[in-house]
């Protein structure tokens, strides 16, 4: 693995139960370094999933115990119950009681501007979009609006899915919602024009929750009703706005030290599913091998062409 620079940030997709594919990895590389990741990473930003394991590092959890928060509760996040069974004549799947309780018992739920004010700082970016306002906010520790936030507060409003788990406070739902499922834009601004590190001295390790595999054979689309569409389309968003972000950075931040990590899936794996998760930590060894090998996503392979001169009058 090429030596990380003098700065060191991470961000983490969203995913649900997937995020033990982030836990594992991150268990491998604290191996490889001999040291918690919460000493590497002074920067952590996270959407939905990624915004427990960023909130996590912030809060000085090992990968380890990282990674016992989504095996041992994810169950409990997660209940099969008459209303899930009921879904979707119930207005969503799962209260917040489970997954609140379990970050108070693991991350703890202190205002989150303590982050900015402790020694040495840790910065924090959590993202969640405001049906009120119609856009999506970035939560974070030194912003007055935001530093007296609860960290379970901050956590749940980013990672509230629609249809999964019930509003935050009349308006917040998962950060996702809008374009940033990936937030590794983010973290890459966050890096230039807040924090101010040289992007030359900077390393940008971003995480994915798993790429699912196409679903759809050549012409079935052509027997599609409307009611056909949503899973195709809305599956669709999400891919190509997590490589948006990916070439956002590539394109705008050329002399940052960026890594992408991404693993395929064999086959879809739902968000609130925890029978997945022996599978999950398959497939986190897997991306745990990419990151100590510097194989990173074909998405950062992506470069814009140059037209062909005389095209055009």
């Amino acid at each position: 693995m090429k030596p990380f620079r003098s700065h060191v940030a991470i961000a983490i997709d969203g995913g649900g139960i997937k995020g033990v594919i982030c836990t594992r990895a991150l268990m491998m590389l604290e191996e490889e370094l001999g040291r918690p990741v919460h000493e590497v990473f002074r920067l952590s930003a996270g959407t939905s999933t990624g915004s427990i394991l960023s909130a996590a590092i912030a809060a000085k959890l090992s990968a380890a115990r990282m990674h016992e928060l989504y095996v041992n509760v994810g169950d409990s996040i997660f209940p099969k119950s008459l209303r899930t069974a009921l879904f979707p004549l119930t207005r969503y799947r799962y209260p917040h009681e489970p997954l609140a309780a379990a970050l108070r018992e693991y991350i703890g739920d202190r205002p989150i501007g303590d982050f900015w004010t402790a020694e040495p700082p840790t910065d924090l970016v959590l993202t969640t979009f405001d049906l009120v306002e119609n856009r999506t906010r970035f939560i974070k520790p030194w912003k007055d609006e935001y530093k007296g936030w609860s960290m379970v507060q901050a956590v749940l409003a980013s990672s509230s899915v629609p249809t999964y788990f019930p509003v935050v406070a009349g308006r917040y739902v998962d950060g996702g919602v809008g374009s940033f499922a990936n937030p590794c834009y983010l973290a890459a601004y966050e890096i230039k024009y807040v924090l101010n590190w040289d992007p030359a001295e900077t390393t940008l390790i971003s995480l994915g929750t798993g790429r699912d595999p196409g679903k759809l054979k050549e012409g079935e689309a052509d027997k599609y009703y409307a009611w056909n569409w949503i899973g195709p389309v809305l599956g669709a968003f999400l891919h190509s706005a997590g490589d948006q972000q990916v070439h956002l950075v590539e394109t705008f931040f050329e002399q940052l030290d960026f890594r992408r990590f991404q693993v395929d899936l064999n086959q879809p794996i739902e968000m609130d599913d925890p029978k997945s998760i022996p599978a999950l930590i398959g497939y986190g060894e897997e991306m745990g091998r990419m990151i100590l090998n510097d194989f990173t996503d074909r998405a950062q392979l992506v470069q814009a062409t140059t037209a062909p001169k005389g095209v055009l009058p």
